[in-house]
């Protein structure tokens, strides 16, 4: 077993089959796609960045973007193969795949479960059927769990995702709904607060006053009840709104909030690499002619500054339970640790008990989570 640090493969794949009112990848839409070309154009960027990735196995493989569940197959498990010749697997690589919850997708689960896929995370947000017509979800309440059971009898490992914080929701609705989802046996939970993304439609109808979402305050009650629940269930929040299992926590995430080396591969995929930035040509045309020119789909590959990775692993590592080591992120910052945060903020921040210091770690409280923005802007200015 080797003591390098594992290396993680993000996997974008660009294509939805429907557009929905709350994300701005509405323009990815298609009905047709030539399975053949964009096989061979992931595999040549993945070949790409193996060439200048250090050897390091791979801890985790990620499937995501559009519906990655409509990958093929036989696509997924090209990459499967591609990536463990590349750079060798660790022993107990989690390779993760999202799958929306409808009927066509969990009939491809057993065959993805063969490709290597050992852990899929499902899209069911709701258990309301009125609330996933809200949201412009594609099935129902009874599609979705139907599929959960298909998962759960297919991967070793499932997680799903639920969107709280909604208009009219009331925290005992919210509670009553969490228990249910729990009850369901799953290793994870993604419980995310409704958000509103400029330029989508559900922007428009906020700014034009037909969509109310709930008061600041209000979030933070059912922020708490959340992981109340959560907790008492054996699921404790891992990361702002993840929870899971002990050992269950996704390791793929975790490289991310953990600010370690990734690669990402597909229209729109960012990648972290050695200190530089990666970023994909986000239009899946444009990613596929730079390909063609290039022999990659990268847009651009930036230098980080020092300043700058310090930066991002404190956006990062502050948003888990466990916090941040400052003497890694001083490293990162080539900064005294001393210098990684404002001090006189810092001891203001633990008076208000929102962020709690051992050692050389620092880490936000239960308190502090829900206003972590406010808390991070603080520490780093």
């Amino acid at each position: 077993m080797t003591d390098v640090t594992p290396l993680a493969l993000y996997v974008h794949w660009p294509f939805c089959v429907s557009k929905c009112p709350y994300c701005d990848f509405n323009s990815h839409v298609r009905e047709t796609v030539d399975q053949d070309a964009w096989r061979a154009a992931l595999l040549a960027d993945l070949a790409y960045e193996a060439a200048l990735t250090q050897a390091a196995p791979l801890g985790s493989i990620f499937f995501g973007g559009g519906t990655p569940s409509l990958m093929p197959p036989e696509t997924v498990g090209a990459i499967i193969t591609a990536a463990e010749q590349a750079w060798g697997f660790a022993p107990d690589i989690e390779i993760t795949l999202e799958a929306n919850p409808s009927s066509v997708e969990a009939a491809r689960f057993a065959d993805l479960a063969a490709a290597g896929v050992n852990r899929v995370s499902l899209g069911l947000q709701a258990l309301d059927d009125a609330t996933l017509k809200f949201l412009g979800r594609a099935h129902g309440v009874s599609e979705g769990l139907a599929a959960l059971d298909t998962a759960q009898a297919n991967f070793a490992r499932v997680s799903f995702d639920l969107i709280y914080a909604r208009p009219d929701q009331t925290i005992a609705a919210w509670e009553a709904e969490l228990a249910r989802a729990i009850g369901f046996g799953t290793e994870h939970l993604s419980l995310y607060q409704l958000t509103i993304e400029p330029g989508t439609r559900f922007a428009t109808d906020a700014a034009a006053g037909r969509l109310v979402i709930p008061e600041a305050d209000f979030g933070a009650d059912l922020f708490e009840a959340t992981r109340a629940l959560t907790s008492a269930a054996g699921l404790p929040a891992y990361e702002i709104s993840n929870h899971a299992r002990s050992g269950a926590e996704s390791r793929h995430n975790l490289t991310y909030w953990r600010y370690t080396d990734y690669v990402g591969i597909g229209p729109g995929a960012h990648g972290r690499r050695g200190g530089v930035a990666t970023v994909r040509h986000k239009k899946p045309e444009n990613w596929m002619n730079a390909l063609t020119r290039n022999g990659h789909g990268a847009e651009s590959e930036a230098p980080l500054a020092p300043e700058m990775r310090l930066t991002e692993a404190m956006l990062m590592g502050l948003r888990l339970r466990e916090g941040v080591d400052l003497v890694r992120i001083a490293a990162l910052g080539q900064s005294a640790i001393d210098d990684v945060v404002d001090q006189r903020a810092a001891r203001l921040l633990e008076a208000e008990g929102l962020i709690v210091r051992e050692g050389t770690r620092l880490r936000a409280t239960d308190a502090g989570m829900p206003v972590l923005n406010a808390v991070i802007a603080t520490l780093i200015g």
